[in-house]
């Protein structure tokens, strides 16, 4: 899957799941202060992920993740490591 295909994925969740303006969502966009995640919805994106991309996640990999541009290098530096 490429990078694109996991950020749309990753909007789409956002979008759907969420309930985000597909608007506000960016690349640049903070998950916590601009499209009002919580600890909790947080989970439950790492869970998203883990189905699209068939990998475990641990909720600690994602700790400094603040936009949404850093969980899509996140993902990105897993599934590399998983190759």
């Amino acid at each position: 899957m490429s990078r694109d295909e996991v950020y749309e994925q990753i909007k789409s969740y956002l979008v759907d799941v969420f309930e985000i303006p597909a608007e506000k969502v960016s690349p640049q966009a903070r998950l916590y202060e601009d499209l009002d995640l919580d600890s909790i919805d947080a989970v439950d994106l790492i869970v998203k992920l883990q189905d699209l991309t068939q990998q475990r996640f641990a909720p600690k990999d994602f700790r400094s993740t603040r936009t949404v541009a850093d969980v899509l290098d996140r993902v990105d530096e897993m599934a590399k490591a998983q190759a």
